[in-house]
């Protein structure tokens, strides 16, 4: 019998049942789930150290590794969104004394500056006169900048850096599935994705893989990595990586691990191609209608424009968060506004994944265009 009297109550709010509304996600992630995608999640726990876990696992090594176009052994997912990716990916590749260069067309270069400057390595923004002057361990790129819709070209720095002895690190989270990458083939070292967007998987899993190189550099390091949870060389032997024994390390998310898995393998039967196509296609629909409602793409180079997530130019006279809230309450749809960087000068609108369609284009461009009707406008 309990000793003491409770002094918080059952919360009223809990004894409630769920209730979700039923919302098409069209804002740079995360996306709504695919029906096949949804469903795993409803699938019942096992251990996840499980025999049956781990084939799991393998599964979707081999999923990564295709959408990736690599054949890294060092391939797996990390429990956390992009964000513990990344981080993943400093705390094991960095040691104190290194520098690493960071171009930055957008918030995921300013974060990966952060990240760098709390683990006390030394870091330089600019151009790749970098690689000359400050001989970085690491260079870092985003391959779909997701503030401001911007591509970056990737062919040719991974020789650049290799000449410098420099390794070559890209954010794809923007971009996997909706954007053509060769990790082997572009020489990148280190590739990390998340799954929320064109894999239309739950956020809170991400995909990363490392060359030999960057293997090679984990594992000569003189100091451990400042996090335990991401320590490289765990994770490596609990994904199967290191060909020895499984060792526990941390409980795997194993149900969002379900979740990877079907997203992988819906775009393993769709194909890669297919996939970047559908994004294209869909992505140059969506710059027609806006274009024909009379607003402006805030990319103007079109071999610059992200095809999965696209900036329009904030409308002048608009506040744009009666824009994005007319949308919402009115359509039920999700669109955004700029983050960091491009706040106040931009909406967002993502085509992720099974959301990339003409049928999604044409419901955003409707509702944008009650916005615009309805919403007030202010004089300059």
């Amino acid at each position: 019998m309990a000793s003491q009297q409770l002094l918080v109550a059952p919360p009223k709010a809990l004894l409630k049942p769920l209730s979700i509304p039923n919302r098409l996600l069209l804002g740079p992630g995360p996306s709504n789930l695919a029906p096949r995608i949804l469903a795993a999640g409803g699938l019942q726990m096992i251990g996840h150290m499980h025999k049956e876990m781990f084939q799991i696992m393998d599964e979707i090594k081999e999923g990564i590794q295709y959408v990736f176009q690599t054949k890294n052994p060092l391939t797996l997912a990390v429990s956390g969104s992009g964000h513990c990716a990344l981080e993943a990916a400093l705390f094991n590749l960095l040691e104190p004394g290194d520098s690493f260069l960071v171009g930055a067309n957008g918030i995921w270069g300013q974060r990966a500056a952060d990240i760098g400057e709390r683990i006390g390595t030394g870091w330089a923004g600019g151009g790749l006169r970098g690689l000359a002057q400050h001989k970085p361990a690491l260079l870092f790129l985003t391959q779909g900048e997701s503030s401001c819709g911007v591509l970056q070209p990737l062919d040719g720095y991974g020789d650049l850096c290799h000449r410098y002895k420099c390794l070559l690190l890209v954010d794809t989270v923007a971009a996997l599935g909706g954007v053509p990458i060769y990790m082997d083939q572009q020489g990148i070292d280190v590739l990390y994705s998340g799954s929320q967007k064109v894999l239309n998987s739950p956020p809170g899993t991400s995909l990363i893989s490392f060359s030999d190189k960057a293997k090679s550099k984990i594992y000569a390091r003189k100091t451990k990595p400042v996090s335990f949870y991401l320590d490289m060389k765990w994770l490596a032997n609990i994904w199967g990586c290191d060909d020895q024994p499984r060792v526990y390390h941390h409980t795997t998310p194993v149900i969002s691990l379900y979740s990877l898995r079907e997203s992988l393998a819906l775009i393993a039967e769709q194909g890669l191609e297919n996939s970047w196509r559908q994004h294209r296609e869909a992505t140059a629909y969506l710059h027609e209608r806006l274009q024909g409602l009379g607003l402006q793409l805030f990319v103007k180079d079109p071999a610059a424009r992200l095809p999965t997530v696209t900036t329009v130019a904030a409308p002048a006279g608009y506040d744009w968060r009666d824009i994005v809230n007319y949308v919402m309450d009115h359509f039920d749809i999700e669109i955004t506004g700029g983050l960091g960087p491009s706040v106040g000068k931009v909406l967002r609108i993502g085509l992720l994944g099974c959301n990339a369609t003409r049928e999604n284009v044409d419901r955003v461009t409707h509702a944008l265009q009650e916005a615009l009707r309805h919403c007030p406008r202010h004089k300059l």
